[in-house]
């Protein structure tokens, strides 16, 4: 079983939208089927359907926050050295043909937020940065071809939590 590294208050997020998935949502819908089953004929049950479609949904969330939750391994990033890209690192890149500079944390796959600059773990680039040091030059190939950037600087910033 392949853990899920991800930040405690992701863990807390999703643990809280699954008790509410099973607690609140699940009976809610079950009470929409019952009310429209009651309306007989179900071939033509338009809110029967649709309550059976979103149970489908909910039930296949519940599955999946389920197995992410039982597969979780909580970080807490600072108490991790950051001498070393690795979880909850922010890393600061140049891109050695633009002379552009970029900074990406690495987060879980829960908390990947491209457009935030918090890249998941997964990413081809996050794998091509983890272990690097400071100075280390990184090579990655993309869809728009290969890219070289140096590593710039390493360390821990605080991720705020959604």
């Amino acid at each position: 079983m392949q853990k899920v590294p991800m930040l405690e208050c992701t863990y807390k997020k999703l643990s809280k939208e699954l008790e509410e998935l099973k607690t609140i949502e699940r009976p809610r819908i079950a009470k929409i089927i019952d009310e429209a089953r009651e309306l007989g004929d179900l071939k033509e049950n338009a809110e029967y359907h649709a309550a059976k479609e979103r149970q489908g949904l909910m039930e296949a969330r519940i599955n999946e926050l389920t197995d992410i939750l039982a597969r979780a391994q909580v970080i807490d990033p600072s108490k991790l050295p950051h001498e070393r890209v690795s979880f909850g690192s922010t890393v600061v890149l140049i891109d050695q043909e633009t002379d552009e500079e970029i900074t990406y944390t690495i987060v879980g796959t829960q908390e990947s937020n491209p457009s935030k600059g918090l890249i998941s773990i997964e990413s081809p680039l996050a794998k091509a940065l983890l272990g690097k040091e400071e100075g280390d030059e990184v090579e990655i190939k993309l869809p728009s071809g290969l890219k070289r950037f140096d590593i710039e600087e390493i360390k821990f910033v605080p991720i705020e939590c959604e």
